[in-house]
């Protein structure tokens, strides 16, 4: 008798075969997990990392096909922001004396760095808002944290932008504004720049892409945030002397981001009485911007991860 109950505890004491479980029940026996669940934020970060240079190579292979098939390539990377510059110039310039009481030597200047600054972030969130929709292909057919595209197109931008700078540099010799110490500013304004630009395109990245038509109102939104960011007239100048309005619509609007980037990349650049000193106020704006953007756009991001390209 005793060494039937013994038996009996004995079985007991085993683990229940696989039929008598739950699928949930069977999967953690087997250390199975949901396929495509999203990580913690910490486990999808490290992701990121080991999909680095990925996501470097990404980015200089669409760089290198965006003008593939155009005779002059590469160089419409200059040229296209180039040529909006001095459409701007002819109409804001010298049809509608939008410099105010600038001298053409620093107006020149301050038109074309707006317009290549102001481009990058308008780049970067017309790519952002297509990256997961216009590559389901890649996000079905291979796994991979997929904030990897928006940021990949971010520093695809970032590279055009540098090969812009090129050309910025000899349109500032032109106009006799030449290096000095200050340019070395334009690094961290540039940088400080992208980690906004890639936050935003994070934001739009998960919005595109369950509504695909916000790529076609996206060209609206970005055309009226330009006219609102000082890219080709000062903001001040504009506000309250051509049109009469008070001083606070002008802090307000300087404050926006696009003209927070693009007046620090000019105070590194231009010499001339208009940017003979900043307020440190403009930093702290580029470095809050920066911080709320990416942080929350990567987390915003993140949160849809396992929803990419299903449905």
């Amino acid at each position: 008798m005793s060494e039937t109950t013994h038996d009996r505890a004995a079985a007991g004491d085993r683990p229940p075969p696989d039929g008598d479980l739950s699928p949930a029940e069977l999967a953690a026996r087997h250390g199975l997990t949901v396929s495509g669940a999203r990580p913690s934020l910490l486990d999808y970060i490290r992701q990121l990392w080991g999909r680095r240079h990925f996501i470097l190579a990404f980015s200089r292979a669409k760089l290198t096909a965006q003008y593939s098939q155009a005779k002059l390539g590469q160089l419409w990377q200059v040229f296209t922001p180039l040529l909006n510059a001095f459409v701007y110039f002819l109409i804001f310039g010298l049809l509608l004396g939008g410099r105010g009481n600038m001298e053409m030597d620093e107006y020149v200047p301050f038109l074309v760095i707006g317009v290549f600054v102001f481009t990058f972030t308008h780049s970067s969130v017309m790519s952002g808002v297509k990256s997961i929709s216009g590559n389901l292909g890649l996000v079905r057919a291979l796994h991979f944290p997929r904030a990897s595209l928006p940021i990949s197109f971010s520093l695809q931008q970032l590279q055009q932008l540098l090969y812009s700078m090129i050309i910025l540099v000899v349109v500032l010799a032109a106009f006799q504004h030449f290096p000095t110490w200050s340019w070395f500013l334009v690094i961290p304004a540039l940088l400080l720049q992208l980690l906004f630009n890639t936050g935003l395109a994070m934001i739009f990245a998960r919005l595109g892409s369950k509504t695909p038509d916000l790529a076609q109102l996206m060209p609206f939104v970005l055309r009226t945030w330009m006219y609102g960011s000082g890219v080709m007239f000062p903001l001040d100048y504009m506000v309250r002397e051509r049109a009469g309005g008070p001083q606070w619509l002008a802090d307000v609007l300087m404050a926006n981001p696009a003209s927070v980037y693009m007046e620090l990349v000019r105070f590194a650049l231009i010499d001339g009485p208009r940017y003979e000193s900043l307020s440190g106020h403009f930093w702290l704006l580029g470095i809050g911007w920066a911080l709320l953007f990416a942080v929350g756009g990567f987390v915003y991001f993140w949160k849809a991860e396992e929803r990419y390209g299903r449905g």
